[in-house]
């Protein structure tokens, strides 16, 4: 019988915490883990990525899609360097991650073969925990301690294991011996509610409000119910953050889309108009879209209170599950809806929609970006999921793109890092395999590490219930990475080389479809969702389509705000007398 290693306890350890795979790239410092995973019969499976980097994406995508702990392993030196971008996606996002890291350093004195110091590298990403395996009895309940505090911050952790401590033999103890003794995996989190007191204030708030807004963020996962009510109740109108943007049915008549930069006009003009605003579990960080300073009393909810506050004033703070924290709020507020604030939210967001659709039909050589989210936006699956990459797709996605309930949406959203799309994808999909999942990238994105990890995909697929996983690229040619008739990109030194995107795929295998005529996108989608293997769609996009972001409602008056005695005397005079006419008009 084959002895039992420290590489053996790390994968018994994953399989306790039910850690159904790890992604990593093999490499000499961490081979016996992976040999140990490679023997484990799939329990947990070992996903080998074409690159660190999409090895970190796809740990942090997979707790995006499935709110539990991802993994990744990689080696010492440049492998470790690589892992840092998804795991900075993960700290900045609040994933729950776990790296495991192999060393080897038994080198000649003054350093080994690429060796780096781990510790100082990973100290600000995983600056929860960082550690390293001394003893192999020790190794069950470092893995315990790394797996809590990932759980428990929200945040990614780093473990590192020395070469010479995976081999270690480990003798056979009995479970309560010193040093080996592991904690009981997978302890659920506290249940957090607000005091009574702050509940009370902010219903009586919320209560007193005329034009209340509701901006809904990734935090609020699972309390769709929840707002609605609260919104009905008070007659709210409602936006979310790009994060918090599958949270919601965005088909309501009162939900005026995505708030910031790449959002609606509608959201901007609900902020610009509302008396009353109720954060709940966001961080939205486009803070030129909030009302002014001093135009409304706010109420925020978030489980983390080190938030609340950061992005705007607070005159009630809620620390608490987002989901049990509007129950208690609904129980309190009373029913005082402000019909003719809803009609003037609606108002404006028809008009947004009717604008919406104006702007997707309009002329562009070849093809409309808008056009094709347009007509995805009609065919999403029911259920499935959708990963978003960085760059103009956002904005085309935060608009145009109408996710129907229970279909999860990911990206990356606040370190805004290019290459995740595909990367999540593939986790979303091993995750649910008998489930749809489509992929919105642009072409830098794909020709970033997309083409790679379609190997990926070519190797999994025949493994999938429902083998179909679209993957969009948008091939615009803009080496800026954002289209919108920037100025660089009309110089063909700044446009990106063309490649065969959809040509490429079918060498792998799987389907490919280039649509570069408006009148064929919706035929081009239909193929690409009824296609018995994954599929890449290829269309080929107008880099001067605008972007055109919404302006923030009031922000020619914003100047005057950061000025002493002017600033009060106009602010004190829309909020006396004239806001809600002027809201009226401005929607």
């Amino acid at each position: 019988m084959a002895e039992r290693t420290v590489a053996d306890l790390v994968v018994e350890r994953l399989r306790a915490w039910r850690v159904p795979r790890v992604f990593g790239y093999p490499g000499e410092a961490i081979a016996p883990v992976v040999e140990a995973l490679d023997a484990s019969g799939g329990d947990p499976s070992f996903i080998p990525a074409r690159h660190e980097e999409t090895a970190s994406y796809m740990a942090t995508g997979h707790a995006k899609f499935t709110g539990g702990i991802g993994v990744c392993l990689a080696t010492q030196g440049p492998s470790a360097v690589q892992l840092l971008n998804g795991l900075y996606d993960a700290k900045l996002d609040s994933k729950p991650v776990v790296a495991i890291v192999g060393e080897d350093v038994s080198g000649p004195l003054g350093g080994a073969h690429q060796e780096i110091g781990l510790s100082r590298l990973f100290a600000d990403v995983c600056n929860q925990f960082v550690r390293y395996g001394r003893t192999p009895g020790g190794v069950p309940a470092l893995l315990d301690q790394a797996f809590r505090t990932a759980a428990a911050t929200r945040s990614p952790v780093c473990v590192v294991l020395p070469r010479q401590l995976q081999e270690a033999a480990v003798p056979d103890l009995q479970p309560h011996a010193a040093g080996v003794l592991a904690a009981t995996p997978g302890e659920p989190l506290a249940r957090v509610l607000p005091h009574e007191e702050d509940l009370d204030a902010a219903a009586q708030l919320l209560g007193n409000g005329q034009r209340t807004a509701i901006l809904v963020g990734q935090g609020a996962r699972g309390a769709a119910g929840e707002i609605v009510a609260l919104a009905d109740r008070l007659g709210a109108g409602v936006a979310a953050s790009l994060l918090g943007k599958p949270v919601l049915d965005e088909r309501l008549p009162f939900h005026a889309g995505v708030l910031g930069e790449v959002g609606t006009p509608a959201a901007a003009e609900l902020m610009g108009g509302c008396d009353t605003l109720l954060l709940v579990g966001t961080n939205n960080p486009w803070t030129d879209y909030f009302p002014m300073p001093g135009q409304v009393r706010t109420v925020q909810i978030d489980i983390d209170g080190r938030r609340i506050g950061t992005r705007y004033p607070v005159d009630v703070p809620l620390v608490g599950d987002a989901q049990e924290t509007l129950r208690a709020l609904l129980s309190r507020v009373p029913d005082r809806p402000s019909p003719r604030w809803r009609e003037t939210v609606e108002g404006s967001v028809d008009r947004w929609r009717a604008e919406r659709a104006d702007r997707a039909a309009g002329p562009a050589e070849p093809v409309n970006p808008q056009l094709v989210m347009h007509e995805l936006s009609t065919r999403v699956p029911r259920r499935g999921a959708v990963a978003v990459d960085v760059g103009s797709v956002i904005y085309w996605y935060a608009r145009h793109l109408e996710l129907p309930p229970g279909v999860n949406a990911q990206l990356c959203g606040t370190l805004g890092s290019m290459g995740c799309a595909l990367p999540y994808a593939v986790s979303a999909k091993l995750a649910a395999p008998d489930q749809p999942v489509i992929a919105l990238l642009g072409d830098g994105a794909m020709q970033l590490n997309g083409l790679a990890e379609l190997i990926t995909v070519a190797h999994h697929w025949r493994d999938w219930r429902d083998p179909r996983l679209v993957v969009l690229v948008l091939n615009n040619r803009d080496q800026s990475g954002m289209g919108g008739g920037r100025a660089a990109s009309t110089d063909p030194t700044h446009r990106r080389p063309d490649v065969p995107y959809a040509g490429w795929a079918r060498l792998l295998g799987l389907h490919g479809v280039r649509v570069d005529r408006p009148e064929l996108v919706g035929a081009a989608w239909d193929e690409a969702l009824a296609a018995d293997r994954p599929c890449v769609l290829e269309a080929v996009v107008d880099q001067a389509v605008s972007l055109a972001p919404p302006e923030p409602a009031f922000a020619d008056l914003r100047s005057v705000f950061a000025d002493g005695d002017a600033a009060r005397r106009v602010r004190d005079r829309m909020l006396a007398t004239e806001v809600t006419a002027e809201a009226d008009n401005l929607l």
